[in-house]
Protein backbone atom coordinates (compact mmCIF):
# COMPACT_ATOMS: atom_id res chain seq x y z
CA UNK A 1 0.00 0.00 0.00
CA UNK A 2 2.79 2.45 1.00
CA UNK A 3 4.76 1.56 -2.60
CA UNK A 4 1.65 2.69 -4.76
CA UNK A 5 1.09 5.98 -2.54
CA UNK A 6 4.95 6.38 -2.92
CA UNK A 7 4.24 5.72 -6.68
CA UNK A 8 1.10 7.78 -7.29
CA UNK A 9 2.58 10.50 -5.57
CA UNK A 10 5.99 10.67 -7.69
CA UNK A 11 3.88 10.41 -10.63
CA UNK A 12 1.64 12.89 -10.07
CA UNK A 13 4.87 15.25 -9.38
CA UNK A 14 6.17 14.03 -12.64
CA UNK A 15 3.35 14.80 -14.66
CA UNK A 16 2.99 18.38 -12.99
CA UNK A 17 6.58 19.10 -13.59
CA UNK A 18 5.69 18.12 -16.71
CA UNK A 19 2.84 20.30 -17.57
CA UNK A 20 4.77 23.27 -16.03
CA UNK A 21 7.51 23.19 -18.11
CA UNK A 22 5.88 22.63 -21.64
CA UNK A 23 6.40 25.32 -23.59
CA UNK A 24 2.74 26.90 -24.56
CA UNK A 25 1.58 26.96 -28.68
CA UNK A 26 3.41 30.09 -30.76
CA UNK A 27 1.07 32.88 -29.61
CA UNK A 28 2.08 36.12 -30.69
CA UNK A 29 4.00 38.45 -28.71
CA UNK A 30 1.69 40.90 -26.41
CA UNK A 31 1.53 44.14 -27.86
CA UNK A 32 0.96 47.74 -26.28
CA UNK A 33 -2.11 48.97 -27.25
CA UNK A 34 -1.73 52.02 -25.06
CA UNK A 35 -2.43 55.24 -27.11
CA UNK A 36 0.85 57.34 -27.57
CA UNK A 37 0.44 60.77 -25.58
CA UNK A 38 2.09 64.09 -27.20
CA UNK A 39 4.08 66.10 -25.37
CA UNK A 40 1.08 68.71 -24.67
CA UNK A 41 -1.18 65.68 -23.31
CA UNK A 42 1.58 64.17 -21.22
CA UNK A 43 1.83 68.11 -19.69
CA UNK A 44 -1.81 68.20 -19.23
CA UNK A 45 -2.15 65.54 -17.20
CA UNK A 46 1.32 66.43 -15.52
CA UNK A 47 -1.00 70.07 -14.49
CA UNK A 48 -4.73 68.10 -14.23
CA UNK A 49 -2.32 66.16 -11.04
CA UNK A 50 -0.87 68.57 -9.77
CA UNK A 51 -4.16 70.79 -9.52
CA UNK A 52 -5.92 67.40 -7.79
CA UNK A 53 -2.99 66.88 -5.41
CA UNK A 54 -3.34 70.68 -3.95
CA UNK A 55 -6.82 70.39 -3.93
CA UNK A 56 -6.58 67.38 -1.92
CA UNK A 57 -3.78 68.43 0.78
CA UNK A 58 -4.61 67.95 4.20
CA UNK A 59 -5.81 70.87 6.35
CA UNK A 60 -2.60 71.56 8.43
CA UNK A 61 -0.11 71.24 5.42
CA UNK A 62 2.23 73.74 6.46
CA UNK A 63 4.08 74.94 2.90
CA UNK A 64 6.87 75.92 5.07
CA UNK A 65 7.97 72.49 6.32
CA UNK A 66 5.84 70.07 3.82
CA UNK A 67 6.16 69.16 0.73
CA UNK A 68 4.36 68.22 -2.34
CA UNK A 69 5.16 64.56 -3.74
CA UNK A 70 5.53 64.87 -7.36
CA UNK A 71 2.68 62.94 -9.02
CA UNK A 72 2.92 59.69 -10.99
CA UNK A 73 1.64 61.40 -13.98
CA UNK A 74 4.34 63.90 -14.34
CA UNK A 75 7.28 61.25 -14.46
CA UNK A 76 7.16 61.74 -17.78
CA UNK A 77 7.88 65.72 -17.58
CA UNK A 78 11.55 66.70 -18.62
CA UNK A 79 12.87 67.98 -15.24
CA UNK A 80 13.25 71.38 -16.99
CA UNK A 81 9.45 71.59 -17.34
CA UNK A 82 8.46 70.82 -14.53
CA UNK A 83 8.31 73.55 -12.98
CA UNK A 84 6.04 75.37 -15.66
CA UNK A 85 3.54 72.38 -15.15
CA UNK A 86 3.89 72.77 -11.23
CA UNK A 87 3.32 76.33 -11.71
CA UNK A 88 0.01 75.67 -14.05
CA UNK A 89 -1.06 73.22 -11.59
CA UNK A 90 -1.32 75.56 -8.89
CA UNK A 91 -3.27 78.24 -11.28
CA UNK A 92 -5.66 75.61 -12.30
CA UNK A 93 -5.91 74.48 -8.84
CA UNK A 94 -6.65 78.21 -7.78
CA UNK A 95 -9.20 79.07 -10.25
CA UNK A 96 -11.14 76.33 -9.14
CA UNK A 97 -11.15 77.31 -6.13
CA UNK A 98 -11.89 80.61 -6.50
CA UNK A 99 -14.88 79.00 -8.60
CA UNK A 100 -16.04 77.06 -6.00
CA UNK A 101 -15.84 80.16 -3.17
CA UNK A 102 -18.00 82.10 -5.22
CA UNK A 103 -20.59 79.15 -5.85
CA UNK A 104 -20.71 78.51 -1.76
CA UNK A 105 -20.87 82.58 -1.65
CA UNK A 106 -23.70 82.61 -4.16
CA UNK A 107 -25.60 79.61 -2.82
CA UNK A 108 -25.44 81.16 1.11
CA UNK A 109 -27.02 84.77 -0.54
CA UNK A 110 -29.55 82.59 -2.20
CA UNK A 111 -30.72 81.57 1.53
Amino acid sequence: MLARTATTAIFLTATLTACASTPEPNRPAPTNSAPTLSKAEITEQCVDAVAVMLSERPADFDPETDSDPKPAECNAVPEDEYLDAYMDGISQANREGIADLEQQIEDAAEQ
